[in-house]
């Protein structure tokens, strides 16, 4: 028992290459710290701390400042969603483990 419990899931079979799944990992990382810095850049650094030089900006009657606290932060989240998505399937089919089945459809 305290044997299976010391053991590491990650080891694989000997003579199995997993670096692989670092160098996934990683991408993986440097992907969301990219999309994250995005989104706070834009929420916050726009909405919140850049709001008053950015009020002065008069877009169809409406202070820029405000526009991006009210609704720029939002869609700015949903299209990083989108790109996170499409971001990812790319990285997985770089990787070969992506959700496909034979025909290359998704599953």
């Amino acid at each position: 028992m305290s044997d299976v419990a010391h053991e590491s899931t990650s080891s694989g079979p000997p003579g199995e290459d997993l670096s692989w799944r670092r160098r996934y990992w990683k991408k993986n990382v440097r992907m969301l710290v990219i999309l994250l810095a995005i989104w706070a850049v834009v929420s916050l650094g726009f909405g919140v701390l850049l709001i008053e030089p950015l009020n002065n900006i008069v877009i169809l009657g409406f202070p820029l400042g405000l526009w991006f606290a009210q609704q720029g932060s939002i869609y700015t989240f949903v299209i990083l969603i989108l790109v996170y998505a499409l971001w990812m399937d790319r990285i997985d089919d770089e990787f070969g483990v992506s959700e496909r089945n034979g025909d290359g459809e998704r599953l």
